[in-house]
């Protein structure tokens, strides 16, 4: 399948952080817009799945066809950017600073967004006939997951807002290996096989992305959930995109560049004879 070494995937990892600093706002907006969208059919789909056949695993083997997608479609994910452009940045790439990563975060926020808001809008009318009937039993469903996963949090106080926080830094470990994976080889199959794993095990763990829930909330909202658009800030998107920038950058990004980018440069160095 055509694997890379880890030095090889890694500076590609760099070079496309850099990349992504210097993309036009509109190209940013547009790759944002469409990967928030993808992924928030995908979360109709698994969830449509999992009340359909009462199997969750069934959802969370399903699921990763839209985060495929969107990569394989050169789309971007704000749990993406979290871990590639600070690569860019520990690297020291010309132009790129701190202010150019936090543009491209707003930009990739904004447009992940409105493109899991439009799908949220857009599946809200399906499940309820354009809002003339209650809604459908998947509708249901999915209506009252942002409870749990606010108010739910908000029961436990402190603890609650910790266990949010971690889920968060578990999810963006997942998620943002998958991202990597994407480099790991120059065949689609491979690249496909590589994704596939560490998202379905996020989504079958339940952990929180900022992305997946910038759908779940909105919709949920649409559908009668009993909690707030507060709620949905404070008690989730807020602490999960937290937990998201912190299990991006710790566990994958500077990870990675530390043993395979630093190491090799080290070992290169050394090799130089002296003059």
């Amino acid at each position: 399948m055509a694997y890379l070494q880890p030095t090889e995937f890694v500076t590609k990892l760099v070079d496309a952080g850099a990349a992504k600093v210097f993309m036009s706002t509109r190209d940013t907006l547009i790759r944002a817009f469409m990967a928030g969208a993808i992924l928030a059919l995908a979360a109709a789909f698994a969830i449509t799945i999992n009340v359909n056949t009462g199997q969750p695993l069934a959802g969370a083997v399903l699921f990763p066809v839209g985060f495929v997608l969107l990569y394989l479609l050169g789309f971007d994910l704000l749990t993406g950017v979290f871990t590639l452009v600070p690569l860019a940045l520990m690297d020291k790439r010309p132009g790129v600073t701190v202010g150019g990563m936090l543009r491209n975060w707003g930009l990739v926020f904004t447009g992940n967004f409105a493109g899991a808001f439009t799908v949220a809008v857009f599946m809200a009318i399906v499940f309820t006939y354009g809002f003339t009937t209650e809604p459908n039993i998947i509708g249901q469903k999915i209506g009252h997951v942002g409870e749990g996963r606010t108010v739910g949090y908000a029961e436990h106080g402190a603890g609650g807002m910790l266990t949010l926080f971690i889920r968060g830094v578990l999810c963006n470990w997942m998620v943002s290996t998958g991202v990597v994976a994407a480099f790991m080889s120059t065949q689609v199959t491979g690249k496909i096989l590589a994704m596939w794993m560490p998202i379905m095990l996020f989504f079958y763990m339940g952990f929180e992305h900022s992305v997946v829930n910038m759908f779940l909330f909105p919709i949920g909202l649409m559908l009668g959930g009993n909690f707030t658009f507060m709620d949905y800030m404070v008690w989730n998107e807020i602490p999960t995109v937290l937990g998201n920038i912190v299990g991006g950058i710790t566990f994958v990004g500077l990870t990675l560049y530390t043993t395979h980018i630093r190491t090799s440069a080290k070992r290169n160095a050394a090799a130089v004879p002296a003059e």
